[in-house]
């Protein structure tokens, strides 16, 4: 049965696939391109932070994530013939960018995919599609939604290309929302979307995967967590394991648990980030055995299925390229759970998120504590 949907057309060939997919089915296809102000130079001056007014990309070209990415998103929806709108969330994204600064200056490391994922790709996004009477949204995600029998919403499950899954990315959607997405590129391999793009004359085809942060893109974080917050005494000592003064650091934010390369000091074997002491400014270089963990805990959990278990066991991934672990969870409290992992693993960084499998299904996640 078509249906009128709202994809989130971002100048990508991944976004651009899902809408060329969504309207050779038949459906009813509505670009949004959503202006976040993401790079700190250009701001786009169209409304506001909320919904209206939406601009028709025909009469207003201006980009903010980037120009060329606005421009791509908007001839792509030419080529297609589906209508194209851009809606100005530069404050709303602003969220996302204060989450940004405001988690690297308490010495953890943040997430911001899985933010705007939540917060405007999964809720903007759906507001959207309400206001213009669309019954479904769409991004480029790899990743599937699955009927599941006797559950009244469809499972999230990993993607079909295993070298692109996005799934852990995408825990934090609200489960109420579920059966209101969809993933037209999820059982796709990614030289299989380029290669659909490429047959339909779409000038995204072979456009580079984006790498950095849309906000930084030179990927100085620790300038733009200054840019954001001001400058902060953030100096301070860097130490191993045993309380040890091993040098001298320019400040915390430029360090993650589990780097190993940039310490600023050497020594005869590898170190590592063990862990960062916001409070005492003092960063903590270990050996690898010293970043192995076989537990941690996480709150602000969002689970995708009904009534889990005070126990269980699945597998626990820990970042977002990380080998999923045998693990046991117990949830703790109404929102918080413990993960014992079967085997040690490394790098467990507060403010990262733990995603929770049964196999490639989502059971859900928290952020790491």
């Amino acid at each position: 049965m078509p249906e009128r949907i709202v994809v989130a057309m971002s100048g990508g060939v991944d976004s651009s696939a899902a809408a060329l997919l969504l309207r050779e089915q038949g459906h009813e296809v509505i670009g949004l391109f959503m202006r976040s102000g993401a790079t700190e130079e250009n701001v786009c001056a169209t409304g506001g932070a909320g919904l209206l007014p939406v601009v028709n990309a025909k009469s207003h070209r201006q980009g903010c994530c980037s120009a060329a990415d606005a421009a791509d998103a908007r001839r792509v929806a030419d080529a297609l013939d589906v209508p194209f709108h851009a809606v100005n969330f530069q404050e709303a994204f602003g969220r996302i960018k204060d989450y940004f600064a405001d988690e690297y200056l308490a010495g953890r490391t943040p997430n911001p995919c899985v933010m705007c994922n939540n917060w405007l790709k999964f809720g903007r996004l759906w507001d959207f599609a309400r206001q213009v009477g669309a019954t479904r949204i769409a991004t480029g995600h790899y990743a599937r939604l699955v009927e599941t029998p006797g559950e009244d919403r469809p499972a999230l499950v990993r993607g079909r290309d295993a070298g692109k899954d996005q799934s852990y990315v995408l825990f934090g959607i609200d489960r109420d929302l579920l059966d209101r997405i969809v993933f037209p590129v999820g059982d796709a391999t990614k030289p299989r979307i380029r290669e659909l793009a490429r047959r339909a004359g779409l000038r995204t085809a072979d456009k580079p995967d984006s790498q950095e942060i849309c906000f930084i893109p030179d990927n100085d974080y620790a300038a733009f967590v200054r840019r954001r917050r001001g400058e902060h005494e953030t100096a301070g000592e860097l130490v191993d394991t045993a309380g040890r003064v091993v040098g001298r650091h320019e400040g915390y934010e430029r360090f993650t648990v589990g780097q190993r390369r940039g310490l600023g000091v050497a020594f005869g074997e590898p170190r590592y980030v063990v862990s960062i002491e916001a409070a005492s400014r003092r960063v903590v270089l270990g050996t690898r055995e010293d970043l192995s963990r076989t537990s941690l805990e996480a709150d602000r959990v969002n689970w995708l299925v009904n009534d889990p278990p005070r126990q269980f066991q699945c597998t626990a991934q820990i970042r977002y390229r990380h080998q999923p672990a045998a693990a046991v969870v117990t949830q703790t409290d109404q929102d918080r759970i413990s993960v014992e992992f079967s085997e040690p693993q490394y790098g467990v960084s507060p403010g990262q998120a733990v995603v929770l499998y049964d196999g490639d299904r989502v059971l859900g996640g928290g952020w790491i504590v």
